[in-house]
């Protein structure tokens, strides 16, 4: 998550600023792709971390790339890793995701963020840049992919997905957070039009073409995908992005459960931490912090016909295999 602020007007802000420090397979930043040296800090709550969790899980990177799981629930400052025995990360050995950022920016003032990699020798952070980070794992970490790993990000095809990727984050990624933190009335509508507006452009591109760049799953499709996993249970009610329900709009509703029945992304979403997230920790928006009961998951499992557009979800490539133990999303958690 970053850290946001509403201007005069009631207008949602987020402060973009990430550290910019990039871990590739030269080294010039000073941080080479190296295996074991890295701990990925992920929170299945955060739509933008569960971008790099599904990566991570598409490209193979297990074995190489470590990963830690903050709670769903966090203070002002810093995640927490609640859901590990003492509390503490056991590889870090740390109880919040703060003291990485402080072991390399002591006076670190913004926000305490996920995603994050993590200098494992030194216990410091080394990114949290969230768009540049997915990126990263697909272009300079290519030595360690899995064999058949897809092609996430092809160059042939890099300026149509970065100019549909842009498009997403403004309108549909940050465009739920417009909606939800609005701080007036025009302001929301506002939001709310731009936002609907979008998904409206999306169902049109989506409608005669199976995936959104190409005939494969691209970096595009994972960076929508995360939001719209995230609209019926939190964004329609919370957000107030109730013009229609994911489930009431059909090329959207189609794409999403394709998505989500493919390996590698259903499998990584918690809506149980999701909903809880959203609902506690945003107590300005919602002061009780009762989280809603509903909805009803189990339609996420239906079929979605997509098939008949065609298209390979990997390519030329492979399904990921099993999540590796440790690493499952619990019993009860997801739409089964």
């Amino acid at each position: 998550m970053s850290v946001t602020y509403v201007n005069p007007e009631g207008d949602f802000n987020r402060d973009t600023k990430y550290i910019e420090t990039r871990i590739t397979a030269d080294g010039r930043d000073g941080y080479p792709v190296e295996p074991g040296r890295y701990r990925l800090v992920v929170a299945r709550a955060c739509p933008w971390a569960n971008r790099a969790i599904i990566v991570r899980r598409l490209l193979g990177l297990e074995d190489v790339l470590s990963i830690g799981f903050c709670g769903p629930t966090h203070d002002e400052r810093s995640w927490t890793f609640d859901l590990d025995p003492g509390g503490v990360d056991p590889v870090l050995k740390i109880p919040r995701l703060q003291d990485a950022y402080f072991a390399r920016f002591p006076d670190y003032e913004k926000g305490i963020t996920v995603p994050a990699i993590v200098d494992v020798p030194t216990g410091a952070v080394v990114t949290n840049d969230f768009p540049q980070m997915t990126l990263d794992l697909s272009t300079e970490w290519t030595e360690y992919h899995r064999p058949g790993a897809p092609r996430l990000y092809p160059e042939e095809l890099r300026s149509e997905i970065d100019e549909v990727s842009q498009r997403i984050y403004t309108e549909v990624n940050n465009g739920v957070y417009r909606c939800g933190f609005a701080g007036s009335q025009g302001a929301y509508e506002k939001a709310y039009d731009r936002l609907f507006t979008a998904l409206d452009w999306l169902s049109e591109r989506l409608a005669t073409q199976r995936f959104l760049v190409g005939d494969t799953i691209t970096e595009a499709d994972v960076r929508l995908f995360t939001t719209l996993a995230r609209f019926d249970p939190v964004y329609h009610g919370h957000f107030k992005c109730n013009r229609e329900k994911l489930a009431e709009l059909p090329v959207l509703w189609a794409y999403a459960r394709d998505l989500f029945q493919t390996p590698g992304f259903g499998d990584t979403v918690d809506f149980v931490q999701i909903k809880t997230h959203y609902y506690v920790v945003h107590a300005d928006i919602n002061p009780t912090k009762v989280v809603p009961k509903g909805p009803d998951l189990s339609n996420w499992s239906t079929p979605h016909g997509r098939e008949e557009l065609g298209g390979r979800p990997f390519g030329d490539g492979t399904a990921p295999g099993p999540t590796r133990d440790g690493e499952t999303v619990p019993a009860g958690h997801g739409a089964g």
